[in-house]
């Protein structure tokens, strides 16, 4: 598979980034996740993953009847294969990452009802192809536009499809601000800047215009009383008939 130049400058900066954060993973270790050694640095982390991805999997079980489902973003590709465990599911995992997606296919190779793609799903390689279910897991934050991105993603639904995104924060217009900042500093002490460039803070304010519900929301007092652990939201984004 060829590299795209347009990717190149954000995979370096981010695979390099990824190891300094100990978030490159082992094939070992990416066959296991969401899990994951209690000794490891970002174990409480994959136990927020483990959750997220375990009422996901269990809303589209619940469905029971044959899927297809996108995942745009999905890196090592360790979520599309818990999606692909779902009876009758039939699942492509999309990235820009060369080396995370070359791991996805090498680690899940033997997986028939699993595939995954290098590319960019907004290339219109979809363009003849329509999913039940597209998710976005903790990549919603590399796309500019939101608005843009997920129009893009309605257009290949089927009727009665959904988008679903989790693992990303979302945030009210007035802490917009103050978490660029954070995210500024964060990238600068660590040395990569340039990060800054390619994370983007979306508001709760973009879905405006979508037919979209919340399915968790963090920052509800039910939430707060059970001391959920999970800080992101998980939205969920249907067409608006």
């Amino acid at each position: 598979m060829d590299r795209p130049i347009a990717n190149w400058d954000f995979e370096t900066i981010y695979t390099q980034l990824r190891q300094k954060e100990k978030r490159i993973y082992t094939d070992e270790e990416v066959a296991q996740l969401p899990l994951i050694s209690p000794k490891h640095i970002h174990f409480k982390e994959w136990q927020v993953r483990k959750d997220s991805s375990q009422k996901l999997v269990a809303h589209l079980r619940s469905k029971k009847k044959i899927l297809d489902i996108l995942e745009i973003g999905c890196g090592n590709g360790w979520l599309s294969k818990k999606l692909s465990t779902i009876t009758g599911s039939r699942v492509i995992g999309t990235d820009i990452n060369f080396s995370e997606i070359q791991q996805a296919a090498r680690v899940f190779q033997d997986i028939p009802n699993l595939h995954f793609i290098y590319v960019n799903a907004a290339s219109g390689v979809f363009r003849e192809k329509k999913f039940d279910t597209i998710v976005f897991a903790a990549s919603i934050q590399y796309f500019e536009s939101l608005t843009q991105t997920i129009s893009d993603a309605l257009n290949l639904l089927k009727p009665g499809g959904e988008i679903h995104i989790i693992d990303s924060a979302f945030y009210s217009l007035p802490e917009l601000e103050p978490a660029k900042l954070r995210t500024r500093h964060y990238y600068e002490s660590a040395g990569f800047p340039e990060m800054t460039g390619y994370y983007f803070h979306h508001s709760y304010d973009d879905l405006g215009d979508y037919n979209f519900s919340l399915r968790y929301e963090p920052q509800s007092l039910i939430n707060k009383l059970l001391r959920n652990k999970n800080p992101f939201p998980w939205i969920s984004i249907q067409p608006i008939d």
